[in-house]
């Protein structure tokens, strides 16, 4: 089969073909769930499915390109294909995507030498050589060689970060140069000089908007005079940041924006169809001018929830494409009212114990240890005279450690010199003194006297996905003082928590259960529960402050008590029949030590 850029059309074996697609990222689904979404967006009317490729989460460190489990792209594809639709792939190699660093390893920025998003020698090297290690995932799996893929997309809104075409046109013929012979297309907002500075003539224009269509399009058609028009981003909700409202919008709005774009003749990708959960340490954040780490939950308020469920979305959505194309019948389990539900991608082995009617279930975190106590079991002391980044650690993510030995008999004033990324627990010899936050520009505290230990863990909350601060360092940025004094002779070291490391895990099973409820952080609580039904459960950890949280080892993700969200997303395929363990690191207190498994979800998120 042959795909192409006509005239006024998309052209599917030389007939005119409307690209009706839905944005679902393999990297935040499960990956035994990921039949059940694509053939989801099938029963909402689609005939694409959309998807960035994360290249960070491929390459957690130099050398490595890591395409098992939850990042066999490949496998994602080929189930599209099982399922008769076609794809759209986005290497990037920025994806923005509210995902950490928009994509782009920490590795490749460690020693400040490498250029971010330009025509710099080090960084085309480096997308060079990630091309490669994709292609013979995306070449053989092109439409014209019997595969899903029909368009390939060249960065990414660039024409909001740049105006470089020097670069594009490099980064496009990296692209061509592995085999990929598709289309090619870019996407920007059509706002401002936006499509004309991040696009190529030789690239397809695409716009990325939510609203006001007719007045996109048009903005579209007069920066590209011919060839198909494409909303290749069509914002259908938004995603959330701690602390913040939750985001909705209207699905009697998005559907008429939605029709509006199909009456002009548009074709769309829908983003997202289903968004997922930044499972791990896996969020990004925004920072234009106050810094806002992005929540676990990706909902986004689309057509199918973080739960895989429908939503009103969902069905406005398909009342839309129906109009314009054939949309196969919904079985009951889909429609306003029903489970959400498919039995034929239920993941499930045992049908009885899959039938069996699940209740909420109270866990009791009866094994309790500090963090401190179990630090020999995370850690990998390493001597320096100053406070090192995360990223001279080689360290992606999640918490770093640092101690440092000082004799203050009255006492004195802590600064870091010149920004806390993003969070830091100050404690003396144990005992929490305070807490520095990026998001309040917090850099100095008060220590009491004491001879001892001074130690921070800092918290790399999200590193910043859009603008001009990816790519920049985590830690203790600009060393830490005291009453104007550098501290010198620093040990750090990251600490291993995703996933935990098998010497913590073992330690943490042998703590005795102990009585109580209330816990003091930072420290580790556990419990088991056990199953008679496994399907899909919701974490609710309500009295809890802020932390992080682990089913059979598996990392959920972030909590916190600032909200929105509310529950942390347990995918079934995490789930086992009989004895499942919990494991909590609570970083400041909790009223309670029972947590709760959720049969619902509560998306209700709170509004700050």
């Amino acid at each position: 089969m042959r795909f192409a850029i006509g005239d006024t059309d998309f052209l599917l074996d030389g007939e005119p073909h409307r690209v009706l697609s839905g944005a679902i990222h393999y990297f935040r689904v499960h990956p035994d769930l990921w039949a059940d979404r694509i053939r989801k967006a099938k029963l909402m009317g689609l005939n694409t499915i959309e998807t960035y490729v994360a290249w960070n989460a491929h390459a957690p460190s130099p050398g490595e390109f890591d395409l098992s489990g939850g990042l066999d792209l490949g496998r994602f594809l080929d189930l599209v294909a099982a399922e008769g639709m076609q794809a759209i792939v986005r290497p990037g190699p920025y994806i923005c995507a509210e995902w950490t660093n928009g994509g782009l390893p920490y590795w490749l920025f460690a020693d400040g030498s490498v250029g971010v998003r330009r025509n710099e020698p080090g960084f085309l090297g480096a997308v060079q050589r990630y091309l490669e290690q994709l292609a013979p995932v995306l070449v053989p799996r092109q439409i014209d060689q019997g595969g899903p893929i029909v368009l390939v997309q060249v960065e990414n809104e660039y024409g909001a970060y740049g105006s470089d075409p020097e670069y594009l046109r490099a980064l496009e013929q990296m692209h061509r140069d592995i085999g990929l012979t598709v289309p090619f297309t870019s996407v920007d907002q059509p706002m401002g000089t936006m499509l004309e500075d991040g696009s190529l003539p030789s690239l397809h224009k695409t716009g990325s908007f939510g609203s006001r269509s007719a007045a996109r399009l048009e903005r579209l058609r007069q920066a590209q005079p011919t060839g198909p028009l494409m909303c290749s981003e069509f914002w259908d909700g938004w995603f959330d940041s701690w602390g913040e409202h939750h985001h909705t919008t209207p699905a009697s709005a998005s559907a008429e924006d939605l029709d509006v774009l199909l009456a002009a003749g548009g074709s769309v990708n829908i983003y997202m169809f289903h968004g997922g959960t930044n499972f791990g340490f896996t969020n990004g954040a925004n920072d234009k001018g106050v810094y806002r780490p992005i929540a676990t939950s990706y909902d986004y308020d689309a057509p199918l929830d973080e739960a895989g469920r429908p939503t009103a979305k969902f069905h406005a959505f398909r009342s839309v494409i129906a109009r314009y194309a054939p949309v196969p019948p919904l079985p009951a389990s889909m429609e306003p009212g029903g489970s959400g539900r498919l039995e034929r991608y239920a993941y499930s082995s045992d049908r009885e114990a899959r039938i069996t009617p699940a209740t909420d279930l109270a866990v009791r975190l009866d094994r309790v240890t500090s963090l401190r106590s179990l630090l020999p079991t995370l850690t990998a002391w390493s001597a320096h005279d100053e406070p090192p980044t995360f990223d001279s650690l080689g360290a992606a993510s999640g918490f770093v450690a640092y101690r440092a030995e000082v004799d203050l008999p009255v006492g004195g004033v802590l600064t870091v010199g010149t920004e806390v990324r993003d969070r830091a627990i100050v404690s003396v010899d144990g005992v929490v003194v305070g807490v520095l936050e990026r998001e309040n520009h917090d850099r100095a505290i008060a220590l009491p006297p004491v001879t001892g230990t001074l130690e921070l863990l800092v918290e790399d909350q999200g590193r910043v996905d859009y603008g001009v601060r990816i790519g920049e360092p985590k830690g203790l940025i600009g060393g830490v003082s005291i009453d104007g004094a550098p501290v010198a002779r620093w040990t750090a070291s990251p600490l291993a928590l995703d996933p935990i490391a098998p010497a913590a895990a073992t330690a943490l099973s042998e703590v005795a259960p102990t009585g109580g409820d209330v816990l003091a952080g930072p420290t580790f609580a556990a419990g088991s529960f056990d199953l008679d039904t496994v399907d899909d459960r919701y974490l609710s950890l309500d009295g809890f402050r802020k932390g992080v949280a682990w089913v059979n080892g598996f990392c959920l993700g972030r909590y916190w008590s600032r909200g929105p969200q509310q529950t942390l997303a347990i995918p079934g395929p995490v789930l086992r029949h009989g004895r499942n363990e919990l494991v909590v690191l609570e970083l400041h207190a909790a009223a309670s030590r029972t947590a709760c498994l959720l049969v619902e979800p509560d998306l209700g998120h709170t509004e700050a």
